[in-house]
């Protein structure tokens, strides 16, 4: 499955996305500052600022990995900075006792389907182009990652902001 994954990337898939109203979001944020949870909004943002979607798939209030991952690069200065350059980050949560709009969790059920995530914390970047005069998307996935492994302890978000360089890199050359 793995061989499969890595070698049919550039991932492309079209979803169907559900019509989300604005003002139930405001209601819900991502508790990370920067981070988006309406892929309608990170779309929009994407191609004002023409940088990928950076997805955090995540279990927020249970994953031990997400919350360590969190800790020791999500939150850091430097993630955050790299992140603003970079990419739109996209918060899809599966949260075990936090309540999210019923819209929001199959927003993110869909997205976790499309990119065959099933086991978090999981990141991919990808690129979105919305088909004209539907709620449709394409969807090329350029790279993922997960918790940056082997990295010495401290310097987990180097490692971590280094992995996210070579995927943007190699989608520069796809």
């Amino acid at each position: 499955m793995k061989l499969i994954r890595h070698t049919i990337l550039p991932l492309i898939l079209v979803f169907t996305v559900t019509s989300i109203v604005i003002s139930q979001n405001k209601a819900v944020k991502s508790e990370n500052d920067g981070w988006l949870i309406d892929v309608n909004e990170a779309y929009k943002q994407s191609k004002k600022k023409k940088v990928p979607i950076l997805a955090n798939f995540t279990g927020s209030d249970w994953c031990g990995w997400c919350k360590r991952l969190k800790s020791v690069a999500l939150d850091k200065p430097e993630f955050k900075e790299w992140a603003k350059k970079n990419v739109v980050l996209l918060e899809l949560d599966f949260p075990r006792r936090k309540k999210l709009p019923d819209n929001i969790k199959k927003q993110n059920r869909e997205l976790q389907q499309v990119f065959g995530v099933r086991g978090y914390p999981t990141i991919w970047i990808f690129n979105m182009v919305k088909e004209k005069g539907t709620d449709k998307f394409s969807i090329n996935g350029i790279g993922q990652t997960g918790y940056p492994s082997g990295a010495q302890p401290g310097k987990e978000v180097d490692k971590f902001i280094a992995d996210l360089e070579k995927i943007l890199l190699k989608g520069k050359t796809q």
